[in-house]
């Protein structure tokens, strides 16, 4: 069974390719045209239009359908087209293992702090606030690896429908970056304590898990998704969409992976600080507990405070806030960060042992938390 941290080089370790111009094409309704489609094109983005529906179909199979900056570009202009011609619009990745296995982090600590890798965070962000304030429904099938970006494209819409390929995981604290897209947002407002949990250690939620923990609002067994892709580009009404999803959604056969420890979730996380929580932790004394002891220990201890702090200010802020706070994350963490090593050591030169800077939790000091928090000169801020 592969671990957190090859995991992560699996899913974000995809170098992009040069996108090609967006393809705008008047489909029929049948989702298998539209798949064949998605796979004889070469296109980054597939927009396809039937009738009064429209369709966005993430279109980089071998790189897990990752999304780079001409595709947020490309995504957010369909959208905003969509939201005023079509009465629904649907999300779905190529393929049968991804939804959207993140962005191309590589190529940004390689590109550092420019005006591009800005751009890319600055109109990903754009994007996510869009959606979270999307005037039609807003259908994201969530099937196979939903992380990172992709979460982004996912978690703020109306509906969110997980199958039983889903494999949902925040886990940016392992290379030196911090739960965004939003995460500041969605993750304080999971049940109790797992939001923190989630974002601290980026366990990976399966399947039904998606469901149960809230970031889906619907489960669908994989092979019954077509079907329900027919059904909702022939609904006749928007209006019934809530209706139509409720009669393919099905309870999953497992029940909730994280419930046996829910409690100890709960308990552990509700610490005033890292530290606390830690402690908490060793105390503890469990097999859970030490195994996510272990877990919190290959983690940036930077990473860990910043995304603390995050979520702690999220709970209390907009969507629309927590992405400009999460912009101004994003700056810092280009600039000065355990970003670019955590990438390194992860998916450049994959020894797995990356040097955090600093070490220790204990020397991550209150002062350099709040320097990731600071505001942007207001030229430089996320307008929204």
């Amino acid at each position: 069974m592969q671990g957190p941290i090859q995991r992560l080089v699996y899913t974000f370790g995809h170098r992009t390719c040069s996108p090609l111009p967006l393809i705008a094409a008047i489909s029929s309704t049948k989702p298998s045209t539209m798949a064949y489609s998605a796979r004889q094109s070469s296109s980054s983005v597939l927009a396809t239009e039937s009738s009064n529906k429209g369709m966005i179909i993430l279109n980089r199979p071998k790189a897990l359908n990752a999304i780079n900056l001409e595709m947020v570009r490309k995504i957010y202009k369909h959208l905003k087209k969509c939201e005023k011609s079509k009465s629904l619009l649907i999300i779905k990745g190529t393929g049968d293992k991804a939804f959207c296995a993140g962005g191309d982090v590589r190529a940004l600590v390689e590109a550092g702090p420019t005006d591009e890798s800005k751009s890319f965070f600055r109109e990903e962000y754009s994007t996510n606030a869009l959606i979270g304030n999307y005037k039609i429904p807003y259908i994201a099938i969530i099937d196979g690896i939903t992380m990172g970006g992709g979460v982004g494209l996912s978690v703020h819409g109306k509906y969110r429908v997980a199958t039983d390929r889903t494999l949902f995981a925040m886990p940016e604290t392992a290379i030196g970056l911090f739960p965004d897209v939003g995460g500041s947002y969605f993750l304080p407002r999971l049940q109790g304590k797992l939001g923190l949990y989630l974002g601290l250690t980026g366990y990976r939620l399966r399947g039904g898990d998606v469901f149960y923990s809230g970031i889906a609002t619907h489960f669908c067994e994989s092979s019954k998704v077509p079907d329900l892709e027919t059904a909702l580009l022939n609904c006749p009404d928007a209006d019934d969409v809530s209706d139509l999803l409720q009669k393919f959604h099905s309870t999953p056969e497992k029940p909730f992976s994280l419930q046996p420890v829910l409690e100890q979730i709960n308990k552990n996380f509700s610490a005033d600080s890292v530290e606390g929580i830690l402690e908490n932790l060793q105390n503890d004394g469990s097999e859970w507990a030490k195994k996510t002891l272990e877990t919190l220990s290959k983690v940036s201890p930077t990473s860990m405070k910043v995304t603390f702090r995050q979520l702690e200010l999220g709970s209390q802020l907009s969507l629309a806030q927590c992405l400009i706070m999460e912009y101004r994350l994003a700056v810092r963490h280009l600039e000065r960060s355990d970003f670019k090593e955590g990438v390194r050591a992860l998916l450049i030169d994959k020894d797995q042992k990356p040097q955090w800077q600093p070490a220790q939790l204990a020397d991550v000091t209150e002062e350099h938390v709040q320097w990731f928090f600071r505001k942007l000169p207001d030229t430089e801020e996320l307008k929204l």
